[in-house]
């Protein structure tokens, strides 16, 4: 059985992280949004996000690591969704909507990242391909939201 070594666990730790910011960024854009098709996919993805940084919380306990409670914020994943919570505020349905594909085009790099590890158990590569095949099905269902106007 393979073990996670202390860059494996910092890198799920930095995944758990990034889809907290997310959940958090999807939310704010639900809020902001009065068009029905968004807001109820931006509701999906943050209830989504929040169920895969719990999924990672879980997987990286059960492999006798840290879960990181906050602190380093790295990665251009987190710049990008700090960078769509702050176009959120724009209230331009079609900037958020660009913000978050160009966000959930960031995870897509971070997961493949993680998935390159070679010490990866196959429980914990099983949840990140799980993971990012979800995030790439969506930003391929997401074009039909594009045309707003």
């Amino acid at each position: 059985m393979a073990t996670y070594t202390e860059e494996v666990g910092n890198k799920l730790n930095g995944l758990l992280e990034k889809n907290y910011d997310a959940e958090k960024g999807y939310k704010k854009a639900a809020e902001n949004t009065k068009h029905t098709g968004l807001k109820t996919y931006f509701n999906r993805k943050a209830i989504e996000r929040k169920t895969f940084g719990h999924d990672l919380k879980s997987e990286i306990r059960a492999f006798g690591q840290e879960v990181d409670k906050g602190g380093s914020l790295t990665g251009s994943a987190h710049r990008t969704w700090m960078d769509v919570k702050a176009m959120f505020s724009a209230d331009n349905e079609e900037s958020m909507l660009e913000e978050a594909i160009r966000g959930e085009k960031a995870s897509v790099n971070e997961y493949d990242e993680v998935l390159q590890e070679a010490s990866l158990p196959s429980s914990t590569k099983s949840i990140l391909l799980s993971q990012k095949n979800q995030i790439e099905t969506d930003l391929s269902k997401v074009k039909s939201l594009e045309n707003l106007r």
